[in-house]
């Protein structure tokens, strides 16, 4: 029996799996490209940041408009795509029907099998652009709503609001939304972008990557903790049940969703970011409440537990507050993370060995065949 040195059953943890110049996660800092998180969340825009992930630096003024022009051209539904979409129940999971509709869309895709470079651009520009349609379709659908088309002029985050409520959202609001964008875009080797990698190195097409990657995501323990934070606080009621939940909730030893994390052992820098977008964004919603317990409960958590909060506590306030539904807070990471799954995917491309690892061996060994009737 062969024995393999530093095999592991532990999710892999520690183990350097690919070289990447994509994100970059040193103690608590978060880096794009070399880019501080914090530096591109003060100054850069989600298109812009979507350039800076797929080219490998900031783009100029005349390729940023290219950009923002390429996605415009590209964010509509063809009306064909529309009708399949129409076909699919949305008494489902969210993240379920996006797997299925971009699945569906890449039927439609006349590059959809064309590995070139340029092929693969195309496809990069029409999957980034179109996620967010597709969930603000599925939002419309399943409410019985009129489908409402995207302006090609405007941003992402502006067509998103706009297609989900059907009116033009404040220049507050976009600003914040497009934050949070960013913020999501990528995240070093985590569980969705190293399945996009695997499916990508078999060179498998983009659009089977990408919904491998949805699939990662909408499990629970990667993309839906924030659905789960925005619970955890709507059950607790008020400022005044917070010690008296959690006093309950570590009795029974309940996990706390948005708290810890894999990699970050002194705190998400993103979450500092979020931590204020919440203060501004529950203010202007009238309901303060929300980031006042996301406070309170932060202390104690980290008092009681030594846990401090990630990326999803307080960003299920912030779109909460938005009025977004709860099911529709992880089909939003995956609107910001399909950038950042390209960039993976395209790397992989780049530099590509399929990916076969080995299992360390722990069943039976020297079996030998017994005759049915004897058994």
């Amino acid at each position: 029996m062969q024995v393999y040195e530093g095999a592991v059953d532990r999710g892999l943890e520690g183990v350097i799996a690919c070289t990447t110049g994509i994100s970059s996660i040193v103690d608590a800092t978060l880096s794009y490209r070399g880019y501080t998180i914090e530096d591109l969340a003060a100054n850069s825009s989600f298109e812009e940041t979507v350039f800076l992930l797929w080219n490998n630096r900031l783009p100029k003024k005349e390729e940023l408009a290219k950009l923002n022009a390429d996605f415009g051209r590209e964010v509509a539904l063809e009306p064909d795509l529309i009708s399949a979409l129409k076909v699919l129940p949305t008494d489902v999971h969210p993240m379920a029907w996006l797997r299925t509709a971009v699945s569906t869309m890449g039927l439609w895709d006349a590059d959809a099998n064309d590995m070139s470079d340029e092929a693969n651009h195309r496809k990069a520009i029409r999957l980034s652009a179109k996620m967010a349609t597709l969930v603000a379709t599925f939002c419309r659908l399943r409410a019985g709503k009129d489908l409402v088309a995207p302006k090609a002029d405007k941003s992402i985050a502006w067509n998103f609001l706009y297609m989900l409520n059907g009116s033009e959202p404040s220049t507050d609001m976009v600003k914040v939304f497009d934050t949070c964008l960013l913020l999501h875009a990528d995240h070093e080797l985590n569980c969705s972008a190293f399945s996009t990698r695997v499916v990508a190195s078999s060179l498998s097409d983009m659009h089977s990557a990408i919904v491998s990657g949805i699939g990662a995501l909408k499990g629970p323990l990667h993309g839906g903790a924030n659905e789960q934070v925005m619970r955890t606080l709507k059950e607790i009621g008020s400022e005044d049940n917070i010690s008296a939940w959690l006093d309950t909730a570590l009795a029974e030893k309940r996990k706390i969703m948005g708290f810890g994390h894999r990699v970050y052992k002194n705190g998400d820098p993103r979450a500092k970011i979020l931590r204020s977008m919440s203060k501004e964004m529950t203010e202007a919603s009238s309901e303060p409440q929300w980031f006042k317990m996301s406070t309170i409960l932060d202390k104690e958590m980290e008092e009681r537990k030594g846990l401090l909060p990630n990326v999803d506590f307080y960003s299920a306030s912030v779109y909460y507050a938005m009025g977004i539904p709860l099911d529709i807070f992880t089909p939003i990471f995956a609107v910001s993370r399909v950038t950042g799954w390209i960039a993976h995917i395209l790397e992989q491309y780049s530099k590509n060995r399929i990916y076969r690892p080995r299992g360390q061996w722990d069943g039976k060994v020297n079996q030998t065949y017994t005759p049915i009737e004897s058994r």
